[in-house]
């Protein structure tokens, strides 16, 4: 319960402080770079699976927060488009890689692997100590 808490308190704090880096073309760009080894390696992580998963306000095969839900509809809505994600999305495989790219767009555009793995655990402003456990068991998966 604790990790949850911390979780959605550092996602939060991602969302008031930290520096919003996209343009408002960045809905033109196209990421070539396959994340669906870092996605697969996560997915086994944090639910072995199962998009029903539920654990505190974390869900699916993802475990994505509402706090991460709004953030990829504020990137959507600065990127100019329509489209939104709802709460109910979180139990799609589909729509949870979805939102795992759209924030590896904006706030990942480097592709650093680690980054991605540290922040989708710990935040964007994650300790790489408090990370590390969980980086190392996604890596392990991704070999």
């Amino acid at each position: 319960m604790k990790r949850i808490f911390e979780r959605d308190l550092v996602l939060l704090f991602m969302l008031l402080f930290v520096p919003l880096a996209a343009s408002a073309t960045g809905n033109a760009r196209t990421n070539k770079f396959d994340w669906n080894p870092v996605m697969d390696a996560i997915i086994q992580v944090e639910s072995e699976g199962n998009p029903r998963a539920v654990s505190g306000n974390s869900c699916g095969a993802m475990q994505i927060t509402p706090i991460c839900v709004k953030e990829c509809n504020i990137i959507l809505k600065r990127r100019g488009s329509k489209k939104r994600y709802t709460l109910a999305d979180r139990f799609s495989v589909s729509k949870s890689k979805e939102m795992f790219l759209l924030i590896q767009s904006y706030h990942n555009p480097g592709n650093n692997i680690e980054q991605a793995i540290r922040a989708w655990n710990g935040g964007m402003n994650y300790s790489v100590k408090g990370t590390q456990r969980y980086y190392n068991k996604v890596r392990k998966l991704m070999k």
